[in-house]
């Protein structure tokens, strides 16, 4: 029996549950390696031109707060990904 025939304990079948596991770890990593990219592309950027004046500092842990507030405040099972609600 392979793993998408497998049943729970309760005799449930658990394919669902494999495929979404699946799906969500594929999410995960792809997150993390896009994080990574952009990581090193910052860490060059700032070699190159130097570190972000203490305006742009600013500018960007209140447009990063935000992004986080709005983040924290999604109903259960959205997955949408737009920083701004008034665009569609």
């Amino acid at each position: 029996m392979d793993s998408a025939e497998q049943c729970s304990k309760d005799g449930s079948p658990t394919q669902k549950v494999s495929v979404s596991m699946s799906a969500y770890m594929s999410a995960a990593v792809e997150r993390q390696i896009q994080r990574d990219l952009l990581e090193e592309l910052l860490q060059a950027k700032e070699a190159e031109i130097g570190p972000p004046s203490p305006d742009v500092q600013e500018w960007a842990a209140e447009i990063f707060g935000e992004a986080e507030s709005m983040a924290a405040n999604k109903p259960a099972g959205d997955t949408s990904t737009r920083l701004f609600p008034w665009t569609r």
